[in-house]
Parts: C-alpha cells; structure tokens; sequence
C-alpha cells in the first residue's frame, strides 16, 4: 500500500465540478488524515440552532453567529468543539481540554468543564456531524478533481460570515484558484 501524505489541518475546498449536495460550496477542515480514512468538518454550513440549546455551558464561549454547524453528513447527532488557542506554539504543553490538530486550531473536549478552557480559547465553534472518507477514499476525490487543497489559517474557523468563507478561502490564493472565486453560484447563468 502507497504511504498517505497527511493533510491534517488542510482545508478541502469544494471545486464547481463537485456534484454532491452535501458539499456544495463546502470548505472543509481536515481534523484527521491518514491511510485509515479522512475527518474533517464544513466550515460554513451554519443551522439556526443556537449553540446554547444544544451544550448551555459552551454557548458563552462559542464566537459569532452562536449557532451549531452541521459539519457534515455523518453522524448529525453528535457534536465536536473546534477552538483556536492563540499564541500556543508547538512545542509547548496543550491546555487541558484541548488537542492541537494543527498550529492554533485544535479539538475541545466537550465533556471538560467550560471554564477550564474559558481563559484560553480565541475561538469556539459547535459542529453537529462530521464529514468522513474510507481508506483512499479522499484520495480518489482529489484525482478526480473533486476538492482544491489549500493551507488552513486560525481564521477560518470563526468566520463570523461563513457565507463568504468559500469565496474567502480561494480569493486569498495566489494561484489560478482566485479566479475560481469569482464563478457564479449557478454556472449556467455565466
């Protein structure tokens, strides 16, 4: 078997060509990558769902819009924290609660008590669900055109208008991939 290089902390970005519904428009954060499959959540699907009638004790905490994200289509009745730890470098002890995935973003174990993490966190999104690949199954997505791989910033996680963030994410790209930016959201109307 081919060795798989990681793309933990990578944000999927979905191209025009992606058919799937689920993944229309989609920037997804990669929490987890290697040859046993692929975990990651989508960025910008906000619910109306606030995050305070899901887990009261993080609601505070939760930037803005205070809502739960659908963070993909597996397992919608679970819920994973994605925080932001300013200014932890690598080297340096995690706080408690916390596991970094990469540079400043990390997972928040949603069991902690909130206040463990209250002083530390620069950021705090609710995800209902998750999106998940099998062994080389991302792999064949990006053959297939299917997803840009681009560097993930801090950012991102908190876009406070995660409507944008698609358009964000491949603006800020200095390659052919700002243009794609600019495509209409309905292509037959170009």
């Amino acid at each position: 078997m081919t060795e798989v290089s990681s793309l933990t902390g990578r944000l999927l970005v979905a191209t025009p060509a992606l058919a799937d519904p689920n993944f229309d428009r989609a920037v997804v954060l990669l929490l987890d990558h290697d040859e046993e499959g692929s975990l990651g959540v989508v960025l910008n699907r906000p619910t109306p769902v606030d995050v305070g009638d899901i887990l009261e004790g993080w609601a505070d905490l939760a930037g803005e819009p205070g809502v739960v994200f659908q963070g993909g289509p597996v397992s919608l009745d679970s819920a994973l924290g994605v925080a932001v730890v300013p200014g932890g470098a690598a080297g340096e002890e995690p706080p408690l609660g916390w596991r970094r995935v990469h540079g400043a973003i990390g997972l928040v174990d949603l069991e902690a008590p909130p206040e463990l993490l209250a002083s530390v966190l620069g950021s705090l999104r609710i995800f209902a669900g998750y999106a998940g690949w099998g062994p080389g199954q991302l792999e064949d997505e990006l053959v297939d055109g299917a997803w840009y791989v681009v560097e993930s910033e801090p950012g991102d996680v908190s876009c406070p208008v995660p409507e944008r963030l698609w358009r964000e994410v491949l603006r800020r790209q200095r390659n052919e991939l700002a243009m794609v930016a600019t495509y209409p959201d309905d292509p037959s109307l170009n």
